[in-house]
């Protein structure tokens, strides 16, 4: 049996209070379960009729057990033990999640850097066994990543088919056209979204492959499964959601910190979640994930922060301060988030099913490479090694250092309501110490600062930004490949196509007259220093 705890205090605590007896009455959490598409009104009601059913997932998932299994003894056999993931969004960090809790290696290739995709096919592809993910299979990071697997099997005298399984909803071309090469194909259930599958077959599959007792999880999941769909002001769910979305005035900014909840990596599946799901309609919750009880968010909370703490099970402190405390097994919080997220997203009177402003930063990128080229405009000014250019506004005045633009950018931050997004299109492997920079930005200007690599926040994120309160300030990070990589059938390059989706993403957020800072390196580790340099100088601004 599992367990959940959801305690509050402060202004979480208010907002439970104001709204849970509400959310009893109207019999939310019964009609949650029971996959009612009214609950978040009728301009949702289409999207949410085809995306509830991940809230019986923890039964009708079960035959995929022994699938998984069979599978992953058929690959034992042959040594192959190596498990990659070609996926984005929730279809990558679910997973990840997942294998990291139990212990398992799992590589998660959902980045479109030359440099890091190179570094996966690189690594024991004799023994390597791909899983690629996709809905559709129209995802083009997906599609390119399963493009230079097939190549690279190919060029070392291996039958892609051997190797690679396909994780995809049932008749979507993507499964059409993997059956017809003779690939393994796992369908996933259609009717969940993404950022909701954590247990379909695409949190599952690479899970379960990766050695992960993919039917504990489940059972973790069952065990409360009843309990989060009972119309009760005890329930879990309705808690989180109250803390979540139904604070007053809305604390927007939700500040995720793992105190030793054993759990790794949660908080940035919690973050793409949160925000894909109620980032819209110029409202929404901002997940800011945050490095422990030392970040400046943690340590000093501003009025529009609340801090949800991921705690041990066992654990039985009081909550204090305007907090909330959130302990459970993973497979029963990922049920919990899910839910708490749907219940938040009716409270703040969106549909948090879908993610109208990720598709608007596809199709600007798309527009990029169909042009043949992702070039910019000149740079507004050049520094060393990083050029400088400045979008949505005419915010950057005569600065033409690295560090007088990012003072530039700063100065255009609400003090009361702002905050600050990193946005690293780089190797996130390679370039990992640059996300130290987030703390310290947090530290300079007393606001909330998240830190994203691209594109893989672009699916996370990315959704707020664009379609969120229009009240952040946003660095763009990029580089220029040392050594580029080819995608096979594809006219465009692994460089090519990183670069249009850093200017796609900074076009619709200029669109939306939201401050870019966009810093591209000429020499990367010149450039890199630079950049760090100038974003971790300066106390409180």
């Amino acid at each position: 049996m599992s367990s959940l705890s959801v305690s509050a205090s402060g202004a979480a605590a208010d907002a439970i209070a104001a709204h849970v007896p509400e959310l009893v009455a109207d019999q939310v959490a019964s009609k949650l379960f029971a996959q009612d598409a009214t609950l978040w009104g009728p301009e949702a009601e289409s999207e949410s009729r085809i995306r509830l059913s991940w809230v019986g997932l923890p039964r009708s998932s079960r035959p995929l057990v022994g699938e998984i299994e069979a599978l992953r003894d058929d690959f034992a056999s042959r040594g192959l033990t190596h498990v990659v993931l070609c996926g984005m969004g929730g279809s990558s960090l679910a997973p990840e999640v997942i294998c990291a809790t139990a212990g398992k290696d799992l590589v998660v290739l959902d980045s479109s850097d030359p440099d890091y995709v190179r570094r996966a096919l690189g690594d024991d592809l004799e023994h390597t066994v791909v899983v690629v993910s996709s809905k559709s299979g129209s995802t083009v990071e997906t599609d390119s990543q399963r493009r230079a697997y097939e190549g690279a099997f190919t060029d070392a005298g291996i039958d892609p088919a051997t190797r690679i399984v396909i994780v995809t909803d049932p008749g979507s071309p993507l499964d059409q056209e993997s059956r017809a090469k003779g690939y393994r194909v796992v369908n996933a259930d259609p009717d969940v979204g993404g950022r909701y599958s954590a247990l379909t077959a695409f949190g599952l599959v690479p899970s379960g492959l990766a050695g992960v007792d993919v039917g504990a999880l489940l059972d973790e999941a069952e065990s409360v499964a009843d309990l989060l769909a009972e119309d009760d002001e005890a329930n879990p769910a309705l808690r989180l959601g109250a803390a979540m979305g139904g604070t007053a005035p809305l604390r927007d900014k939700l500040v995720l910190v793992d105190e030793g909840s054993g759990i790794v990596g949660f908080a940035d599946w919690a973050e793409q979640l949160i925000a894909e799901s109620t980032g819209k309609d110029g409202t929404g919750v901002l997940p800011v994930v945050v490095e422990g009880d030392d970040a400046p968010e943690v340590r000093s909370p501003a009025a529009d922060v609340l801090v949800a703490r991921l705690v041990p099970v066992d654990d039985d402190t009081v909550a204090s301060g305007d907090d909330v405390r959130v302990s459970g097994a993973l497979g029963a919080q990922l049920l919990l988030w899910e839910a708490a997220t749907a219940v938040a997203g009716r409270l703040l009177g969106i549909n948090p099913f879908d993610q109208p402003d990720v598709e608007s930063a596809k199709k600007a990128a798309r527009a990029l490479l169909d042009q043949g080229t992702a070039a910019s405009e000149d740079p507004a000014a050049t520094d060393g090694a990083v050029e400088i250019r400045a979008m949505g506004g005419d915010w950057l005045g005569s600065a033409s250092t690295v560090a007088e633009a990012v003072d530039a950018l700063l100065g255009q931050l609400d003090a009361e309501h702002g905050y600050v997004a990193v946005m690293a299109y780089l190797d996130r492997l390679g370039d990992a110490d640059l996300a130290e920079v987030r703390a310290r930005i947090a530290e300079r200007t007393g606001r909330p600062t998240t830190f994203g690599w691209g594109p893989r926040f672009l699916h996370s994120t990315g959704q707020f930004h664009k379609g969120g309160p229009g009240v952040g300030v946003y660095v763009q990070i990029t580089t220029a490949p040392g050594q580029d990589l080819s995608i096979p059938g594809r006219e465009f390059t692994f460089g090519d196509f990183i670069a249009s989706q850093a200017g796609g993403d900074a076009q619709v957020l200029a669109d939306h007259d939201r401050p870019v800072l966009r810093l591209h390196l000429t020499d990367h580790d010149a450039g890199l220093a630079q950049v760090t340099a100038a974003l971790s100088q300066g106390g409180r601004a």
